[in-house]
């Protein structure tokens, strides 16, 4: 049977946690908040995230990493993007050797533009062929829901990544291995500013074609990022580009478009932060990924606008005119 610690107590990470126990997993889940942890061991559920989602018996959960450690052959980074370098420090002295990790998270880190698998490299030296990424087309609530699902499963090593497919495969969860983790963390990261941005043209009411047209020319934006980036222009018409793409603009379960429809109302960031109870990495990341797009030459008009919300106060309306100008009018 195989150990896995799980690092993150919100949708995604107990969602998944419950896909590894289903595949025959022994899973302990480490939560930074007390009171979500005495709900996993009271309740076998998350009362704040996903209450319908009843864990089974070899789910158990700590608020102590090392016990979350004991005896894990892979470990599971689901904390939001921005706390992973800082959380690492803590928790990289206790990783047991050749443990392989895995980054459930899509995002960039502010300040670096690095992807997660990066980030968990350089901070604790780890060997590429230990760091796997899954990205894809995943809404937690409807895997939690046991809704059939596939993902992507990439690693530089091939062997690596199947052996965390095999952890989480079930008759509901499809896993495909894919040596392309620049692709993958790249596609995972980039739907998100494109949701929140295929989120605000609903909410301002633009209609479905203009939401089409944002996904188009955002699924051309990543997958020129992407191959400026040595990433297989292929892997962006797969579940990890394209698959997630999709599902992130368009469901209502998304985060990252309901973040943007609220903006498109007229709403504030800092307004919809204060009603949003989990993270939209697609806000935390925008000003990453184009930071990175500069660095690379690359134009990715949607992100900058999207970018410009966040970080200068752009509003709907103009979001909307810049959107025409620089967009629609290009395609």
């Amino acid at each position: 049977m195989e150990h896995v610690a799980v690092f993150g107590t919100g949708s995604w990470g107990t969602a998944f946690a419950s896909v590894l126990a289903e595949a025959g997993c022994r899973v302990r889940m480490w939560g930074k908040f007390a009171d979500e942890v005495d709900d996993i061991r009271r309740y076998h559920a998350s009362v704040r995230y996903l209450p319908d989602l009843q864990l089974p018996d070899t789910v158990s959960a700590t608020t102590d990493a090392a016990e979350a450690l004991d005896g894990a052959g892979i470990g599971i980074l689901a904390v939001p993007a921005q706390t992973l370098r800082a959380n690492l420090a803590e928790w990289g002295p206790l990783l047991p050797p050749g443990i392989i990790l895995v980054s459930l998270m899509k995002g960039l880190e502010k300040g670096t533009s690095k992807r997660m698998s990066e980030v968990v490299i350089e901070s604790l030296g780890l060997p590429a062929e230990q760091m796997v990424v899954v990205s894809g087309p995943n809404i937690a609530r409807e895997i939690a829901a046991r809704e059939p699902a596939a993902t992507t499963v990439a690693c530089a090593s091939l062997a690596a990544a199947q052996r965390v497919a095999d952890a989480c495969a079930t008759p509901a969860f499809r896993p495909y291995v894919h040596d392309d983790v620049i692709g993958a963390e790249l596609g995972g990261s980039v739907k998100n500013v494109i949701a929140v941005a295929s989120g605000m043209t609903e909410g301002l009411g633009l209609g479905d074609s203009v939401t089409a047209a944002v996904i188009t020319r955002g699924l051309t934006e990543m997958r020129e990022l992407g191959e400026a980036m040595g990433a297989h222009p292929a892997t962006f018409a797969g579940l990890a580009g394209v698959g997630d793409l999709v599902v992130t603009c368009l469901s209502r379960h998304s985060r990252n478009s309901t973040f943007g429809r609220r903006l498109g109302t007229g709403m504030t960031v800092d307004e919809v932060i204060a009603v949003t109870k989990q993270t939209a990495e697609g806000i935390a990341s925008c000003g990453a990924i184009l930071s990175l797009a500069q660095a690379h030459d690359v134009h990715m008009p949607i992100v900058a606008n999207v970018t410009a919300v966040v970080q200068q106060g752009r509003t709907a309306a103009e979001f909307a005119r810049v959107l025409r100008a620089d967009v629609l009018e290009g395609l």
